[in-house]
């Protein structure tokens, strides 16, 4: 299909045809004096061999507490090593592991168990400003949790009505016949049965559960650390957080799946935390969003680490800007850092740039199509458009999901009868396959009748020297429909004011272009997973200009 925006990942390395603890234990018998895990926070470093241990017996542990394959099994905490080791075990006894965001408050939590009917919890007591434990128990108490049955704690610290995590542990190691009904469970399941729930984020409505399967994100994941060459060995630093598809399939399953080590710096994103693991940990590899590397470029004590021991990673999440990316390959020794892009719902990465990719593709783009995908872009009639025109990106193959769980009528909307994916984004193709993403079909700003893409425009003002951060969305505008605002970052011990950023833009970008509204700000509504919220950008700027139409009027 010459000249049309279609493009597929053909390959000569299979796809990977086992289940996830099958791959699991083969990774153990080969390397299992090899370091897999460490916990920095937690003082946690593990073989290969130790980790299993802990694995096998938290997998026959939960089959000992009555669940069984299929099952949904919910997760509620902060990066930690019993998170990994919950992954892997739920993995091993068939039992889908449901991915409760952080974040959440009472009626979120409440959605999310009942919706996919978690019969059991794993969950931290508590986490920041969150009492995890104390929700779950008002929710309870009010009997509005009805099919979660067994809550199982993290922690020493025992609580009424609940296991702890040791104990659902230690139980199984104290039966034998627990272990072999997880050895003979291995042989009856099947790499397509669904294995993970992940809510999307739910900016508009009640959030999807995206239901992946081994199949899904181990494949994801082996083809994301082929992209980087990790090798076995290596150390990757995962500060993004594990509920989310970047942390345990990009992070977690790459490692796996290369026998890599798993470095967990804090909980939560902390910029001096990562920085001090890269270098006391001599890590090869890191990822992040955007947010997470400009927080580190920016930190005051950013120039007395030694990073040279990275030399590749992932900057993925969000849009890249490309000032961040060129910064991040100079100042922290990372050449072979790479660009992807990609979605929940397609376990996640369709594209990503490769190592030896030309710098200014890197920086520019987000790189090929990955492996045994299918990628193509239409128009509003869903015809394929030229190469180098903008539509809605669409993915077919191994890694859409099996579906929104409980919720046939969005995933119809979501993947039509040909299989394809209908991702919301806007991207064009070039004629090297090279995948550019210019916006979100829903952030597209209509100003009098002119398209403007955000993401341009924020690509240019990242190039003031005085701009650290920047965001862009549209507001409602009487006169053009919309018009565009700016919220602007400004790096440390720098000054600059309206007048300045719009003299910036005049005779270098259309006029339309320039942001009517500027705002200096010291950071961004984000999720936990450091994803800006633009919706909420555009909301308090709503309310900010009505109230100054009415102090006005």
């Amino acid at each position: 299909m010459a000249g049309l925006s279609y493009v597929h990942g053909a390959s000569a390395r299979p796809l990977i045809g086992r289940t996830i603890g099958q791959v699991f234990d083969e990774t153990c018998a080969a390397h299992p004096d090899g370091l897999a895990l460490v916990s920095r926070h937690q003082g946690v470093r593990w073989s290969w061999r130790e980790l299993k241990d802990r694995v096998d017996a938290l997998a026959a542990g939960l089959i000992l507490q009555g669940l069984e394959p299929g099952d949904r099994v919910g997760i509620w905490a902060p990066n930690c090593w019993e998170w990994a080791v919950t992954q892997f075990a739920t993995a091993k006894a068939g039992l889908v592991l449901v991915n409760i965001n952080p974040a959440y408050r009472l009626a979120e939590a409440e959605y999310a168990l009942n919706k996919v009917g978690c019969r059991a919890l794993v969950t931290a007591v508590r986490h920041r400003t969150s009492e995890y434990l104390a929700m779950v128990r008002d929710l309870q108490a009010a009997d509005r949790l009805p099919r979660l049955e067994a809550v199982i704690t993290l922690g020493d610290e025992p609580h009424e009505g609940c296991l702890r995590f040791a104990d659902v542990v230690a139980h199984a190691q104290e039966d034998a016949e627990a272990y072999g009904d997880l050895a003979r469970l291995a042989g009856r399941l099947q790499f397509d049965d669904p294995i993970n729930i992940q809510f999307t984020s739910g900016t508009t409505g009640f959030p999807k559960g995206a239901t992946l399967s081994h199949h899904n994100i181990l494949n994801n994941g082996y083809f994301v650390g082929e992209a980087i060459g990790l090798q076995p060995g290596e150390k990757l630093c995962i500060p993004v957080p594990l509920y989310h598809c970047f942390g345990m399939v990009m992070g977690n399953l790459g490692c796996l799946t290369h026998a890599a080590t798993i470095v967990y710096p804090a909980e939560a994103f902390d910029p001096l935390a990562v920085l001090e693991a890269v270098e006391a940990e001599r890590c090869a590899g890191l990822y992040g969003v955007p947010t997470m590397f400009i927080a580190m470029l920016g930190h005051a004590d950013f120039d007395r680490f030694d990073l040279t021991s990275l030399r590749t990673g992932i900057m993925a999440g969000s849009p890249c800007p490309i000032e961040v990316m060129r910064q991040v390959i100079a100042r922290m020794h990372m050449p072979e850092v790479t660009i992807a892009y990609g979605m929940t719902e397609t376990s996640p990465v369709s594209f990503q740039s490769g190592t030896d990719d030309p710098l200014e593709r890197r920086v520019s783009t987000v790189g090929r199509i990955q492996p045994h995908l299918e990628v193509k872009i239409v128009d509003g009639e869903g015809r394929i458009v030229p190469r180098g025109e903008p539509g809605e990106l669409c993915t077919r193959g191994y890694s859409v999901m099996l579906g929104y769980w409980d919720d046939p009528e969005k995933t119809a909307e979501a993947i039509d009868p040909a299989g394809w994916m209908h991702t919301g984004d806007l991207a064009t193709l070039d004629d090297e396959g090279f995948c550019n993403i210019v916006g979100r079909i829903k952030d597209m700003v209509i100003r009098g009748g002119e398209n403007i893409y955000p993401r341009e425009i924020e690509e240019f003002l990242y190039r003031h020297p005085a701009i650290q951060d920047v965001q862009v969305v549209g507001v409602p505008d009487p006169k053009y429909g919309e018009e565009l605002c700016a919220w602007i970052v400004i790096k440390p011990g720098e000054r600059l004011d309206e007048d300045a950023v719009r003299d910036f833009c005049r005779g270098q970008i259309a006029h339309y272009k320039i942001p009517r509204h500027i705002r200096f700000v010291e950071g961004f509504p984000t999720t936990v997973t450091g994803k800006v919220q633009k919706f909420a950008m555009r909301e308090a700027m709503i309310a900010e200009l009505d109230l100054v139409l009415e102090k006005t009027a």
